[in-house]
């Protein structure tokens, strides 16, 4: 059983094997040299076709590496390389799509490798699904939480909307091609952890205000893998291995929880809202795409911050289990300390340092709930009372 495996078990001992084999992908392969033991895995599965999606930088970064090991085990593989939008971006939408899926069906590929980072894993993992055919994970780097996801963010017509996909049959995330990852991508996967405080905040007070789902189990997984990469900050930032490994299995757990958990509550609140919000503002103006991990994490220090103000100034927004939400408020450190991680971990730590105008921040802080209209945030509940009083 992998590592990750036995962590999810440490972090909830009471899960049952039922459970846990419901999410289970087989193999997770976090180590060096994993690019190895990808030929063997698709022979052992009797693929006779594969498709790599990539974009020119992940293709350069392990693409390059695996495709004659592929070749040289008797399987037939091509590339796909996704091409970038008019700014420069690779993103996750219409034109991507179709791009991969006519190759598919072109090459008649019976499985699909997703060699990259989040945008790549979208791509793949919505395109395999529609074809009826599995993928394989193949990180980058180690910055986003959705590699082992079921749901696709996909831009549709310049909005963010998720969609149901499908999960990686297996993982394999080479170190020595993670740790050689731009710094700026594990900058991006610790901020993506660190917004786990306050989506875990989000989380309980949509189950105490709006009776939504909650699992004790989950909640334990996502804290465990959250605290464990808050403990490695510093080795995270000088990206040591040891650090990129721990970072990297705590991406994975926190995918396995919403996995088990079936939605992304876990794992997303209103810092992924403003995150959305800012990422379609900037489609919208054409402007350069952000890494989703480093606006999570300056969103997060943002919402932390928000949210101690709302709760001392409306506590009748607290009111369905006061007692409980004031706890889970103090559990998210200050928007002080959030930022002195982000920058430990060599990240963003302010909307400024990102490029985010006050004008933006105080329109995503008014609207961004809406990104999400069914889940039941405190921001949420905040300016719905603030639209109502005035």
């Amino acid at each position: 059983m992998s590592n990750v495996y036995q962590n999810l078990k440490a972090a909830a001992p009471d899960l049952d094997d039922a459970a846990l084999g419901s999410i289970m992908i087989d193999p997770i392969v976090i180590e060096s040299g994993a690019l190895w033991k990808v030929a063997p895995y698709l022979l052992d599965r009797g693929f006779r076709r594969v498709l790599i999606a990539a974009d020119v930088n992940t293709h350069a970064a392990a693409g390059t590496q695996l495709w004659p090991r592929i070749a040289d085990a008797g399987i037939s593989v091509q590339t796909t390389l996704i091409k970038p939008d008019s700014q420069g971006d690779v993103i996750a939408d219409e034109a991507s799509l179709v791009q991969l899926m006519l190759d598919i069906r072109q090459t008649g590929a019976e499985a699909v490798i997703a060699v990259g980072s989040g945008t790549i894993h979208d791509i793949a993992r919505y395109s395999a699904y529609t074809t009826g055919i599995p993928f394989i994970s193949v990180p980058t780097a180690p910055s986003v939480d959705g590699f082992n996801s079921k749901g696709a963010p996909l831009i549709i017509r310049g909005e963010k909307r998720t969609f149901a996909a499908i999960a990686p049959d297996a993982i394999f995330a080479d170190l020595d091609v993670l740790c050689a990852a731009p710094g700026a991508m594990a900058a991006a996967g610790f901020g993506d952890m660190l917004g786990k405080y306050t989506s875990l905040f989000d989380w309980t007070y949509g189950a105490a205000a709006a009776n939504e789902p909650y699992a004790d189990a989950v909640a334990a997984i996502t804290k465990q893998a959250l605290h464990k990469c808050v403990e490695h900050a510093e080795a995270i930032g000088r990206r040591e291995q040891a650090g990129i490994r721990v970072l990297t299995e705590a991406l994975i757990e926190s995918g396995l929880a919403m996995l088990l958990f079936g939605q992304s509550h876990p794992a997303s609140g209103a810092e992924h809202h403003l995150s959305h919000y800012w990422e379609m503002e900037y489609l919208r103006l054409g402007r350069r795409a952000l890494l989703h991990g480093a606006k999570v994490g300056v969103a997060c220090a943002v919402i932390a911050d928000q949210y101690r103000r709302i709760a001392g100034e409306q506590t009748e927004l607290l009111a369905a289990d006061r007692h409980r939400l004031e706890q889970a408020i103090a559990e998210i450190p200050s928007s002080e300390e959030l930022q002195r991680l982000l920058q430990t971990a060599g990240a963003p730590s302010t909307p400024e340092e990102l490029g985010i105008d006050g004008g933006l921040l105080a329109r995503s802080l008014r609207e961004a709930h809406r990104v999400r209209a069914n889940r039941h945030t405190l921001l949420r509940a905040f300016n719905e009372a603030t639209a109502s009083a005035g």
